[in-house]
């Protein structure tokens, strides 16, 4: 059997005949702006490197991504360990 065959035959599952309706949140809207922005510098080659901490909604847990070039890692470790006692201090 062919890929293309293969690809006609894959299950297809359909998407929910209405999404579910979410009220407008200031902090989604928030976290969407600087995603969005992120995503327009890096569509214009102005970035280089990119970090970001993600924490779940009850803050029980916190996840690190980022990407960047080998030479950027240890950098963007000391910049997000800044950013975290920052953080930290704020609180207090």
């Amino acid at each position: 059997m062919s890929k293309r065959e293969q690809a006609s035959t894959a299950p297809v599952v359909p998407f929910p005949a209405q999404l579910a309706t979410v009220e407008a949140d200031e902090n989604i809207a928030s976290m969407i702006d600087v995603l969005q922005e992120q995503l327009k510098l890096a569509r214009e080659g102005k970035l280089r490197s990119v970090a970001v901490v993600s924490v779940s909604s009850d803050g029980q847990a916190v996840g690190t991504q980022w990407s960047c070039q080998r030479s950027d890692i240890t950098g963007l470790i000391g910049k997000l360990t800044v950013l975290t006692h920052d953080l930290m201090a704020s609180r207090k």
